[in-house]
């Protein structure tokens, strides 16, 4: 079975979406377009490439604090941070992600748009923010804006374009024409990109659409009054913002929820336990989706 799929971002909890994926291959569904926001673009990039459940189950048992990459300045002791904010927008660079993420892609010989193409156009649908003009950037469509020819742009740059998560990871600044783009977390104006692939009228296929639930309590709210918990708690809320109350029927219904069990998108230091319930939620909500699911009901419903 044919499925197309979109990723909500959700910073480290995107550990969740591997457990829905390895439930939908063992029901025998194959992916075909995918779609993702932050955490999502890294999950829907992966799996283009061809990266399978099995491995990502793998993959996922990483140290995600190696993603903390300070440069000098933001490493200079009690000031880096915020002078990292005043001088380079963010406490952290985000190298670090881009250079994984080229790694695992190189590991299956796909590192650019053009490798996962079909007929000329992208499989892949990665969404960023565009601050500078106030704008979603979906990647690679939008690239030519920029000066790139979009099936020869790296598709590790850009997800950490679309994970560049605000005041947390210094942005990524694209020259051209004269001005400077600041381009960050695609989840500041698109978290969760479930229309991308639609159609008029009837689909061939289902596009499933995977979001994040039960964001946590905040820091502040724990006692943690200090300013780098209130920048947390901003980058928080941004990124977790309810939008499944804003959601169509004709989307909710074809969306995967996945509770999160209250742990929050910058915990980098998740425990290996906190990891495995998150696959675990993910497989479980997946395997509670589908056995409700009907695409002929949807579509005689919804998009006759």
């Amino acid at each position: 079975m044919k499925a197309d799929a979109i990723f909500e971002g959700g910073g480290v909890r995107g550990i969740s979406f591997v457990g829905a994926i390895s439930c939908l291959e063992e029901k025998g569904y194959e992916l075909q377009r995918l779609a993702g926001t932050s955490a999502g673009a890294i999950m829907a990039a992966l799996l283009a490439v061809g990266y399978t459940g099995k491995e990502l189950r793998v993959i996922i048992n990483t140290d995600f604090t190696r993603f903390l990459d300070p440069d000098v300045l933001q490493a200079i002791p009690l000031l880096g941070k915020p002078l990292g904010l005043l001088l380079e927008k963010g406490m952290y660079q985000g190298d670090s992600l881009e250079v994984w993420m080229h790694g695992l892609l190189k590991a299956k010989g796909k590192t650019k748009f053009k490798d996962v193409q079909l007929e000329g156009r992208s499989r892949l649908k990665i969404i960023a923010s565009d601050i500078t003009k106030k704008e979603i950037v979906v990647l690679p469509d939008d690239l030519p804006k920029y000066g790139f020819d979009p099936m020869e742009f790296e598709i590790a740059k850009a997800v950490r374009m679309s994970a560049g998560i605000p005041l947390f990871f210094n942005p990524v600044i694209i020259e051209y024409r004269d001005c400077h783009y600041y381009i960050i977390d695609g989840g500041v104006l698109s978290n969760f990109p479930v229309w991308i692939f639609d159609v008029e009228g009837a689909p061939g296929w289902p596009t499933f659409g995977f979001q994040l639930i039960d964001p946590g309590e905040g820091n502040c709210s724990k006692g943690k009054t200090d300013l780098l918990s209130y920048i947390l708690d901003i980058i928080e809320a941004m990124l977790e913002e309810d939008q499944s109350r804003y959601l169509r029927d004709k989307d909710s219904v074809r969306t995967l929820s996945i509770p999160t069990l209250g742990i929050q998108s910058t915990d980098f230091n998740l425990s290996q336990e906190d990891s495995n319930k998150l696959y675990l939620s993910g497989y479980e909500s997946c395997k509670k989706f589908l056995k409700q699911w009907d695409f002929r009901n949807y579509v005689g419903k919804y998009r006759r």
